[in-house]
């Protein structure tokens, strides 16, 4: 069986100087958490099996920025790297691995131009290809009337999942389930999947969406959103079925360090690189 991955998340502004990691609730109510070089090497060197870097602020002029942290974290910090915010063209997946990423992931530009994830996979790979969908619940009361959507049940209520775009200023009405099992289609390596719902709640998952998902890609899934304890990590891999949990807040704030959480999830079974 394969080992499960636990990986940070650096939501990463470039309106300053290095750059700075913050971290919100629902997208909101944003808060500084540290260099986001330096809080990269402090992962790496706890064990994170992977670390994912998101400009938040992405923009043509700052991904200039986003590959000089990138050149500068990859000095000391040797695992896989996924980067995120302002990928719009192929280009911008081969610039970011010369600086030295593993991964690129996209959503708003492979939600308006889905051939990019076709394009980027033939060129570069659909291991570096990671598709980024944050979603949000739209419940419905007659779930035999949205014959568009893949509805599933809760225990609030039947719902689908809406993509959003734009950070999440923007939903799109596409369905998540759906828009999944096309990314993957095209070719994406993997689904770095957020809920907007619990986003810096640490309620935990969306164990709903994250099963939804699961079982319908056999690409790996990135469970995100919502984690608040190592037992919200534990049903991700558990009840969730994803292949890797991201999380920030309880990292970034030493609520629970790497090593805790994968000597707990160890102890609950779940494959861990230790």
């Amino acid at each position: 069986m394969l080992s499960k991955r636990i990986i940070p998340c650096l939501d990463c502004d470039l309106q300053v100087p290095e750059g700075r990691v913050v971290k919100g609730v629902e997208f909101k109510q944003i808060r500084y958490a540290g260099n986001p070089v330096e809080l990269a090497t402090k992962y790496y060197e706890q064990g994170a099996d992977e670390i994912v870097f998101l400009d938040i602020t992405a923009s043509h002029e700052r991904r200039s920025t986003m590959s000089d942290v990138i050149k500068k974290t990859v000095e000391n910090v040797f695992a896989p790297i996924c980067v995120g915010g302002g990928i719009r063209e192929v280009e911008d997946y081969v610039n970011m691995l010369k600086a030295g990423a593993d991964k690129c992931s996209t959503n708003t530009a492979a939600i308006k131009d889905p051939s990019l994830i076709n394009r980027a996979s033939d060129h570069v790979g659909s291991q570096a290809c990671v598709i980024g969908i944050d979603a949000k619940r739209r419940y419905v009361e007659n779930p035999s009337e949205s014959d568009e959507h893949y509805i599933v049940e809760t225990d609030d209520g039947y719902c689908w999942f809406d993509c959003s775009i734009y950070g999440g200023r923007e939903f799109t009405g596409i369905d998540a389930v759906k828009w999944a099992i096309e990314c993957e289609e095209r070719g994406a390596g993997e689904i770095l999947l957020t809920s907007m719902d619990r986003d810096g709640t640490k309620v935990g998952y969306d164990l709903d969406l994250t099963k939804a998902i699961s079982k319908n890609v056999s690409i790996p899934v990135i469970a995100s959103g919502g984690v608040g304890n190592p037992e919200h990590i534990y049903d991700a891999f558990d009840k969730g079925e994803a292949d890797a949990a991201l999380a920030a807040s309880i990292f970034h704030f030493d609520e629970y360090p790497i090593p805790e959480v994968k000597e707990y999830l160890k102890k609950k079974n779940i494959p861990m690189r230790i």
